[in-house]
C-alpha cells in the first residue's frame, strides 16, 4: 500500500507540473510575455494557486525547449522566437510530416479516414463562405488527425509541438481564398495517397505541402508577420 500511495503521489506531482508547464508555455507562445521578461516563481505560483516546486520544474522543462533561459542566482527569462527559428521549424516539419504521411499509409484506421474526409469536406464548405476562423481550425484538425494516424506517439508528439509553435504565423497564411483552396487540395492529395497506400507519393506531397506553406509565409514577409503577431518582441 505504501508503494502504491507513493506512486500515486508522484503521478499527481508530474500531472501538476505538466499543467503548469502547459500554461506557461501557452502564455509565452501567445505573446503574453515579452522577450527577456523575468518569469518569477513566486508570482506564477500565486497566480496559478500552486507551490513553487511545480513552477520551478516547469521552468526547467521550458529551458530544455529553448523557450526560457535560467541564469543561476538571478532567475528565469523568456527567450524570443526568431525568424530563423520559424524557418527551421518549417524545414524540420516538412521532413517529419512526410514521414508521418508515409507511416499513415500502414496505420490509418477507418475512423481516422472518415474524420479526415469530413475535415476536407467542411474545409471546402467554409472556404466558399470565407469563414477564416473555421478554415484555420479545420486546418489544425487535419494535421493533428494525420499525426494520430501515423501510429507513432513519439512522432505525433513532436509534430504537434512544432505545429503549435508556429500557430500564430500559420493563421495568417490561410487568410486568403487562394491559399486556403490550395491547402485544401493538398490535404486531399495527401489523404488520397495515404488511402492508396502509396508511401512514396504520400511522403512527397506532405513534404511539399509544408514547403509551400513556408514559401507563402516568405512571400508575405516573415519578419512582418512576426511583428504583426508579437513574435519579434
Amino acid at each position: 500500500m505504501d508503494n502504491y500511495a507513493g506512486g500515486k503521489e508522484e503521478m499527481d506531482k508530474y500531472s501538476l507540473r505538466g499543467k503548469v508547464f502547459s500554461k506557461i508555455r501557452e502564455d509565452i507562445l501567445a505573446g503574453n510575455y515579452r522577450e527577456k521578461d523575468e518569469l518569477k516563481e513566486a508570482a506564477i505560483s500565486k497566480a496559478l494557486g500552486v507551490s513553487r516546486t511545480p513552477v520551478r520544474e516547469a521552468l526547467r522543462q521550458l529551458e530544455l525547449e529553448g523557450l526560457v533561459s535560467i541564469i543561476p542566482n538571478k532567475g528565469a527569462y523568456v527567450n524570443g522566437i526568431t525568424a530563423k527559428d520559424i524557418y527551421d521549424i518549417y524545414v524540420i516539419r516538412s521532413y517529419l510530416e512526410g514521414l508521418c504521411a508515409k507511416w499513415a499509409c500502414e496505420h490509418i484506421t477507418k475512423e481516422q479516414t472518415e474524420e479526415l474526409e469530413e475535415i476536407i469536406y467542411l474545409s471546402e464548405f467554409h472556404i466558399k463562405k470565407e469563414h477564416w476562423e473555421q478554415i484555420f481550425e479545420l486546418d489544425n484538425r487535419f494535421h493533428l488527425s494525420l499525426y494520430k494516424a501515423c501510429g507513432s506517439k513519439i512522432l505525433e508528439h513532436i509534430l504537434s509541438d512544432y505545429h503549435h509553435y508556429v500557430e500564430r504565423v500559420r493563421k495568417n497564411t490561410l487568410a486568403s481564398r487562394e491559399r486556403a483552396l490550395t491547402a485544401s487540395e493538398e490535404h486531399k492529395a495527401i489523404l488520397e495517397a495515404v488511402l492508396n497506400k502509396d508511401e512514396e507519393r504520400a511522403e512527397k506531397i506532405a513534404n511539399e505541402h509544408i514547403f509551400k506553406s513556408m514559401e507563402n509565409i516568405e512571400h508575405q514577409g516573415l519578419e512582418k508577420l512576426m511583428e504583426k503577431h508579437g513574435l519579434d518582441q
